[in-house]
């Protein structure tokens, strides 16, 4: 195996890239959804756990925040 560049952090082992160019389209995408939905469950546990006093709906803005790149903790999200 070739020696890993510490400028890339993201290699995906040979292995694993044939797993994944043998799946469909349909099966990647599946894939992103079922990703996509394990973070949005990993970080709206975590915000509520950092601020359980925090309404759904702030639960679901922070998601949504952290999502689309915003930076993480409590105090970045207060307006």
């Amino acid at each position: 195996m070739p020696a890993i560049d510490p400028r890339n952090i993201e290699v995906v082992d040979p292995a694993q890239a044939a797993i994944f160019r043998s799946k469909s389209v349909a099966e990647r995408v599946a894939m992103i959804g079922a990703s996509n939905r394990t973070a949005r469950a990993m970080i709206a546990a975590t915000a509520r756990a950092l601020n359980p006093q925090w309404s759904d709906r702030e639960i679901e803005t922070e998601v949504a925040r952290r999502m689309a790149g915003g930076p993480a903790g409590p105090a970045a999200s207060r307006r």
